[in-house]
């Protein structure tokens, strides 16, 4: 059976971030690679923009590098009921195949979760699985997913079952630029 999905329905739903803007990729190994002044001021927004509109997960997935670790910490702070994280060493840069199958291992009845990722896969992932919604949201997916971006995606078949324009794609959160 289908975990309980958003307003009681069988489904669960998807909050695709991707991490805050990181320094310059000369400045450090990549996977230590943190958060610049901008991505340090963005996070807490998109963590705003998530409290204020009532969006909520069970359970944050994050990758263990050091930019996603400092996008989730600046993000769980201003939650009022920050979920729990787990690090997964999956997640570095992983392809949209990966995240899918952490998704299904992780997801297991929750209806709600928290994905705090790299580009190109989350971006490839959220993509792949918004088959509908406003016309809007999906022309702004398709242009890409800037730094501290979130997609919110209702998927109907929970989630052992991520199948590509199943979900439908509900709210899409950016940074002011």
């Amino acid at each position: 059976m289908a975990p309980e999905g958003p307003a009681g329905t069988a489904g669960c739903r998807l909050l695709v971030v991707r991490h805050a803007k990181a320094v310059p990729k000369d400045a450090a190994e990549d996977f230590e690679r943190g958060l610049s002044e901008r991505g340090r001021a963005d996070a807490p927004e998109a963590g705003r923009w998530l409290a204020d509109t009532g969006l909520g997960a069970d359970l944050v997935l994050c990758s263990p590098a050091r930019r996603t670790r400092q996008t989730w910490q600046l993000i769980a702070p201003v939650l009022p009921d920050p979920p729990p994280a787990v690090y997964d060493d999956r997640l570095y840069n992983a392809a949209p195949s990966t995240l899918v199958s952490v998704l299904g291992e992780r997801g297991a009845d929750l209806g709600r979760l928290m994905l705090v990722g790299h580009n190109a896969g989350i971006h490839e992932l959220a993509s792949a699985l918004c088959g509908s919604g406003p016309q809007e949201l999906l022309d702004r997916l398709r242009d890409g997913l800037p730094t501290s971006g979130v997609v919110v995606v209702d998927l109907p078949g929970g989630w052992q079952d991520l199948t590509p324009g199943e979900g439908r794609f509900t709210a899409l959160w950016s940074p002011a630029r």
